[in-house]
């Protein structure tokens, strides 16, 4: 059975702002997100994170080689993508238009591993629906005073599982719920 989880670069007072320039990734921490992304089972995206996301589909002269690995990474990954608006999704994407519980608990049941959620939106649809096994918050050491909360929504009772130190600045932050 998968596990579901939402996890986010956060700044201190609770963003998620993915253009801000101080969540630029330490070389360690894009490191770290290189191997999260290949040992994944699956990720979920709402449209808006996809298609901010479909800029790893092409490359881009400029790469160095961490940037090709994810990439690489990124594109042989199975992702879901929940739009009612897109008509189509790039290489290996299936739409997702209707039934999002359904969808979400059939993955759960189909598949083995974790199943990342991308986007704190489609994360609260999902948290609403109780389908959220486990919450990662990357914490930087920055204040943005503005931007899309990491919880978009009334924040679940939770309980801190683990915490880890990835590169010089950020601490991982694991949730459950309580």
């Amino acid at each position: 059975m998968a596990k579901i989880v939402f996890g986010m670069n956060q700044s201190l007072d609770g963003y998620v702002d993915h253009d801000h320039p101080e969540f630029a990734p330490s070389p360690a921490l894009f490191r770290h997100f290189i191997e999260q992304v290949r040992g994944l089972a699956g990720s979920v995206y709402g449209r808006r994170m996809y298609e901010v996301m479909r800029y790893w589909d092409e490359d881009h002269p400029e790469w160095n080689a961490a940037e090709y690995d994810f990439a690489a990474a990124w594109r042989n990954q199975p992702k879901w993508v929940v739009s009612r608006s897109l008509e189509s999704v790039g290489p290996n994407a299936t739409l997702v238009k209707d039934d999002l519980e359904a969808v979400i608990r059939g993955l759960k049941a189909e598949r083995v591993g974790e199943i990342d959620v991308a986007g704190p939106d489609l994360a609260r649809s999902l948290t609403d629906l109780g389908l959220i096994d486990e919450y990662q918050l990357y914490l930087h050491p920055v204040v943005l005073g503005r931007g899309k909360p990491f919880f978009s929504g009334p924040r679940p009772p939770l309980r801190l599982v683990a915490s880890d130190r990835i590169g010089e600045e950020v601490i991982r932050l694991t949730y459950v719920s309580a």
